[in-house]
Parts: C-alpha cells; structure tokens; sequence
C-alpha cells in the first residue's frame, strides 16, 4: 500500500502568512509605544486604599472595610498617592511620617 499523500503549504502561502503575523506585531508594538506612555497604573486595586509603614517608606494596600495593620497608617489628607510614580508616590519615596503623625525625612 502506498501512503497518503500529505498536502504541504505553497511557498507563496507560507510567505503570505509570515508577512501578516509580523504586520500584526509591526502593529502591536505601535500600538503599545504610542499608547504605552499614556498607562497609569493605580496604587491599589479596587476596594482598596493605600497605608504606609509608619517611619519607614513601605506601603500597602487595605480593604475599604478594615483598619491599617500594626505598624501601617493612612497617608495624611490630601497627600494620598493614587497612582505608581503620581507626585505623591513620588514624595512619600523620601518622607515619612513618626509616630506621632508628624512628616519627616526618610531615614
């Protein structure tokens, strides 16, 4: 008995396909560097808000419903940061707040 015969793509057809996937990711790649610059990503996810270590510059994320941990206060009024590398991300990197509430330079 002989084998089958097995269809193998045209070297046209494979040409045509390799050309559309790089298009596709021509495009993709476009799409992220113009539209990369312009992603915001939030501090915390939904539900959430952010704390920070008290003299110290760690943070975290809480649930809206529960208190800060041990260790961990809520960033003063207006001085929340809302967004990775906002201006305020950006302040409380190098400030903290002491024990008693007070702002003070980042040990």
């Amino acid at each position: 008995m002989s084998k089958p015969a097995m269809s193998t793509p045209r070297p046209a057809a494979r040409r045509g396909r390799r050309t559309t996937v790089a298009a596709a990711v021509t495009a993709v790649a476009a799409a992220w560097v113009l539209t990369g610059c312009a992603y915001e990503e939030d501090i915390c996810s939904s539900g959430e808000y952010p704390v920070m270590t008290v003299g110290a510059t760690g943070s975290a994320c809480v649930l809206n419903e529960e208190q800060p941990p041990e260790g961990y206060t809520r960033y003063p009024e207006g001085k929340v940061p809302l967004k990775v590398d906002d201006k305020w991300d950006i302040y409380w990197n190098t400030h903290t707040l002491d024990k008693d509430g007070k702002i003070i330079d980042a040990p």
